[in-house]
């Protein structure tokens, strides 16, 4: 097996001890393959790892890999990324997933768009849980009523929320942004009952601290795939 493909291995055994150390079941939570800046080739040492769905922030290179993958046809782009709506077209033609909507705007602008392409996309709502004013996504306390405006957009399938914690060695500063993500979720589902189930959090460095909190979806790069150059 390739390198890779034993840090698949080894990112997954440590994804199952997280998951029984908080009584859940692995299969609750999913991998996603942070592949941004990674050659097409290694996306393909993934794959053929097992890994099946890959993150992406940068639509043009997201249109090159998809191109260059089209062969693996049970491969799944997510975009993780802010999208500005001059790119919106990327996102229709070749995601299964956004996990960074956090505008009105852009959520028109794609449904109008996947209307036209005769088709829906899975989304997951960005939330700033730490605060930074570096970083995109909602307030905690504007989540509410930007769902509420989105069950305007029949083409966008609400699926939850995804957050980046804040870069902390503190694992308390760390598990607080996961606890509000968790609440505001819960709010989301005793409105609005399923469909907002799903919680993205934790990345390389605080993905066994973000499972302990509920985490359905960890976005893993660097444990994967090495230091980005």
């Amino acid at each position: 097996m390739s390198e890779v493909g034993d840090r698949v291995d080894e990112v997954r055994a440590q994804i199952a001890a997280a998951c029984a150390d908080a009584g859940r079941d692995p299969a609750e939570v999913r991998l996603l393959a942070v592949s941004k800046t990674r050659p097409s080739s290694t996306v393909r040492e993934a794959y053929d790892a097992g890994c099946r769905w890959f993150g992406e922030n940068r639509l043009q290179e997201l249109r090159e890999k998809a191109g260059e993958l089209s062969g693996l046809t049970d491969l799944s782009w997510s975009v993780i990324g802010h999208v500005q709506r001059n790119k919106a077209a990327v996102v229709v033609d070749l995601a299964a997933e956004l996990q960074s909507l956090d505008s009105l705007e852009l959520a028109a602008d794609l449904d109008r768009r996947l209307a036209a392409a005769g088709r829906t996309l899975d989304v997951l709502v960005q939330v700033n849980t730490s605060g930074e004013a570096t970083k995109s996504g909602l307030r905690p306390d504007e989540v509410e009523a930007f769902a509420e405006s989105l069950q305007a957009y029949g083409r966008l399938v609400p699926k939850g929320l995804m957050t980046i914690a804040l870069p902390s060695e503190d694992d308390r500063e760390v598990a607080a942004c996961f606890e509000t993500l968790a609440r505001v979720r819960d709010r989301l589902r005793d409105r609005y009952g399923s469909g907002w189930d799903d919680l993205s959090m934790g990345m390389s460095g605080d993905f066994r601290l973000a499972i302990a909190h509920g985490s359905t979806c960890v976005r893993i790069g660097s444990a994967l795939f090495g230091p980005r150059a």
